[in-house]
Formats: structure tokens, C-alpha cells, sequence
């Protein structure tokens, strides 16, 4: 059910800083809350990285989109992050039934808030996937195709 390798990349990150990425004893809860008024202030949606220290395609994920300026900048512009843990310390059960069960499609997965903190989108993370890492293409499309300018209403009164 859960799609995620073992932790196994070695030599690619420094461990206590994987360790940091995603907290067990975190208040998810108020966390979220803190990340939509920050949202609301600055234009931006949450974006939510569920997920766990353990899980190598996570870890992968923030290297691959904090390493390359053009994805960082995306991520940067667009949005307040958050990494929602899911780990045998912390489920976060009552947060995950909150926004629908989304670690049905494994992790990490992706869940978008818009700066309101509606619940705008649910991404499974294999379709962004390509061969052992992620795709850019895929990844910056995901990224604008929920971005607050793309759901901005005034590009839409045409149609």
C-alpha cells in the first residue's frame, strides 16, 4: 500500500539534516494553521509534503526541488511548504482523515491548500516520477498548474 523504499541514499544528504525534515513531535495541527495565515498574507497556497524521514522517494524529492534554483524559485514564489509527517512515532491520523486519506497513493504525496486553507488538489507523487528520480518537466508543470496565478479567476472569464 505504502509505496516508499527504505531510507538507502547514502552519501547523498547528511543525516541529521534528513532527520529534520520531517518531525514526529511536530503540532501538525497548529502547524498547517501557522502555513494558511502565512499563505493568506502573501498570495500563496500551501503546499503540504506528506511523508517520513524513512522514505527515500521523500528525501529525494526535497533534494531534487531545494537543489535546482529554477524549481526552488517555483516553490518560492508560490507557495508556503510543509512536511506532514507520517512515521510509526506519528501518524498524524486525525490530519490525514482531515484531508481525505491521501496516504492512500503512498509517499511522499502532495496535498494543496489554497491561502483560504481549502483542500484545492491531491497529487500522487509516481505520476511526477521518472526512472530512479523525478521528472522537471512534470514537477514545474504540477507546480504551476496549481499555482495561485493559474486558479486566478480573471484568466478564465472568456471561456
Amino acid at each position: 500500500m505504502f509505496v516508499c523504499l527504505a531510507l538507502s541514499i547514502a552519501g547523498k544528504a547528511n543525516f541529521s539534516d534528513i532527520a529534520k525534515l520531517y518531525d514526529p513531535n511536530a503540532n501538525a495541527e497548529a502547524d498547517i494553521k501557522a502555513a494558511i495565515i502565512k499563505a493568506n498574507k502573501t498570495g500563496k497556497h500551501v503546499l503540504i509534503q506528506a511523508g517520513g524521514n524513512w522514505c527515500s522517494w521523500c528525501l529525494r524529492f526535497n533534494k531534487f526541488t531545494t537543489e535546482d534554483k529554477q524549481m526552488d524559485s517555483v516553490i518560492q514564489t508560490n507557495f508556503i511548504v510543509y512536511h506532514l509527517n507520517y512515521s510509526q512515532e506519528n501518524k498524524n491520523k486525525a490530519i490525514f482523515e482531515k484531508y481525505g486519506f491521501p496516504q492512500r497513493f503512498g509517499f511522499p504525496v502532495f496535498i494543496i491548500l489554497d491561502k483560504n486553507g481549502y483542500r484545492i488538489h491531491t497529487q500522487n507523487s509516481s505520476y511526477l516520477e521518472e526512472g530512479k528520480g523525478y521528472s522537471k518537466t512534470k514537477v514545474l508543470e504540477f507546480f504551476k498548474d496549481w499555482s495561485p496565478a493559474s486558479l486566478n479567476p480573471i484568466y478564465y472569464k472568456n471561456y
